[in-house]
C-alpha cells in the first residue's frame, strides 16, 4: 500500500515481509543495529523466528528511533496439542498460519515509512535467513549459532535505532 501526495516527493508505504525460514541470529542482529539508510522508517512491528531460539516467537515493535524486541511466547508447533485452546475460533486462528514443514513458525514483519525501497529491504532481510547449508544443521546445530540477542526473558530488550533526522528524498 502506498499513500502519496500528488506532486510530492514524500510517499508513505507499508511493506509486509514474510518468510518460512528462521533468521540467523548474528546476521539479523547486525541488520537491526546498523544505521538505517533506506528512506525514512516510521514504524515497524511483527513477529520473528530466530534459529537459535527456534521454539520461541520473537516480538518486534519499532516507532521512530526506539525499538523493542524480545520473547512473544512459544510457537504453537512446540506446544503439546492438548494444551492448545479448545475453542474452534482460536484453533482456526492457529491453523490459519500453519504449514506442514514449519507449523506456525515464520517471519512476519511490517515496515511503514517514506520512500523505502522495498526491494532493497526484502533483499537485506532475505540475507538474514538461514542458508540451505545452515538449514541442514537442524535444530541442534542452530543452537550453536552465535546469538548476540542473549537469553530471552519476559522482559523486553530496547534498542535505539539510528534513523535519519531529515526526510529522505531520492
Amino acid at each position: 500500500i502506498a499513500s502519496c501526495l500528488v506532486g510530492s516527493e514524500m510517499c508513505i508505504r507499508d511493506r509486509s515481509w514474510q518468510a518460512r525460514r528462521p533468521l540467523h541470529p548474528q546476521r539479523f542482529y547486525d541488520f537491526i543495529h546498523k544505521d538505517w539508510e533506506n528512506g525514512r522508517l516510521l514504524r515497524s512491528k511483527g513477529f520473528f523466528w530466530l534459529a537459535s531460539k527456534y521454539q520461541e516467537a520473537g516480538s518486534w515493535s519499532q516507532a521512530g528511533g526506539m525499538m523493542r524486541h524480545g520473547l512473544a511466547g512459544r510457537w504453537w508447533r512446540f506446544v503439546p496439542r492438548e494444551q492448545w485452546p479448545q475453542d474452534v475460533d482460536n484453533t482456526n486462528a492457529i491453523l490459519k498460519h500453519w504449514t506442514a514443514d514449519t507449523g506456525d513458525c515464520r517471519q512476519e514483519l511490517v515496515f511503514i515509512g517514506q520512500n523505502i525501497n522495498v526491494e532493497k529491504l526484502s533483499t537485506a532481510l532475505d540475507a538474514c535467513l538461514l542458508t540451505d547449508q545452515e538449514m541442514g544443521l537442524g535444530h541442534m546445530g542452530w543452537l550453536r549459532l552465535p546469538d548476540p540477542f542473549g537469553p530471552w526473558h519476559e522482559a523486553v530488550s530496547y534498542t535505539h535505532l539510528t534513523l535519519p533526522t531529515t526526510p529522505y528524498v531520492e
